[in-house]
């Protein structure tokens, strides 16, 4: 499903998810996949600090609802608080019978540093009849997440929130930055199935997003990018709605399967080149969000 989330608005993004959940079960799929961050859309705001639910919470329940109610596989991503007062952005996927397993994404991306904290977990995910593998966002980046799923997996569920580089002064330098931006966020999901040997359902979030820039005194104004798609095992496309079409499904026949991967992974540590602006970004915003969260977390802590 592709998402356009209401920034830190739980109820109004479950709600969504509900309407989007069914049409996608009531149209076959046995297969449904929400994007990452589905309870709350991501941008830099403190709501989000006071947005994240328990592991048995509201959002799982949503999962295991859908679950049950069609019969299928339904995963997602949400900002969740556990029981050692962590936050993690941590991925769930339900069946009908309840919760199959869990991944907690790696390494929070630019200012998502503010709001959780990364994983180590493989995010191979045993359904008994299925193994899949999760992955979000820039997970699909990194060699790293193809050396934990390549030959292991029948199947990746994928989620991502990625925003546009701003329209920001000079033009001629931004311009040509976000339009790298605009085919890595495409790239990076239609092509990771070529990297693992399984096919590939990707959940997009769609829409406008405005919200502050950390440590700066200029206001985020974009909106996400890329695509939800859903692709074979060799990397074909066989559905797929871009992010400017707005909020939906998108459904295809998948033939789940692990299969010797077409293409071998480059030998550093991404995938694809970030580009001058993102990799700035990823260093000042995780130096800033790292030291964010923990004051933050430490407030949070002292409230409940």
């Amino acid at each position: 499903m592709q998402l356009e989330a209401v920034l830190a608005d739980v109820d109004a993004n479950l709600a969504a998810c509900a309407r989007l959940g069914t049409r996608a079960g009531e149209a076959g799929a046995e297969v449904i996949a929400l994007p990452e961050f589905f309870t709350t859309g991501i941008g830099f705001t403190e709501r989000l600090a006071h947005a994240a639910l328990p592991p048995d919470g509201p959002a799982t329940e949503l999962l295991t609802g859908l679950a049950a109610r069609f019969g299928a596989l339904v995963g997602g991503s949400f900002l969740c608080r556990d029981a050692d007062g962590e936050v993690r952005n941590a991925y769930l996927l339900a069946g009908p019978d309840g919760v199959v397993g869990r991944h907690d994404k790696d390494l929070p991306t630019m200012w998502e540093n503010a709001y959780y904290v990364g994983g180590n977990d493989p995010g191979v995910l045993d359904t008994g009849e299925l193994t899949v593998g999760a992955a979000m966002c820039w997970e699909l980046m990194r060699t790293r997440t193809v050396h934990r799923l390549a030959g292991r997996v029948d199947l990746v569920l994928a989620g991502s929130g990625w925003w546009s580089v701003p329209h920001w002064a000079p033009r001629a330098l931004f311009g040509p930055l976000e339009r790298d931006n605009t085919a890595t966020a495409r790239q990076a999901a239609a092509s990771f199935s070529r990297y693992v040997g399984a096919p590939t359902v990707h959940a997009s979030h769609a829409g406008r997003l405005e919200c502050a820039m950390p440590c700066l005194p200029l206001s985020y104004r974009g909106r996400f990018e890329g695509a939800t798609v859903i692709t074979d095992a060799d990397g074909r496309v066989l559905a797929e709605r871009p992010t400017r079409d707005g909020e939906g499904v998108v459904v295809a026949e998948v033939i789940p399967g692990r299969r010797t991967p077409v293409a071998d992974p480059p030998r550093g540590f991404w995938l694809h080149r970030r580009g001058a602006l993102p990799t700035a970004c990823w260093h000042y915003q995780r130096w800033h969000g790292e030291r964010w969260y923990r004051r933050h977390r430490a407030g949070e802590l002292v409230s409940r």
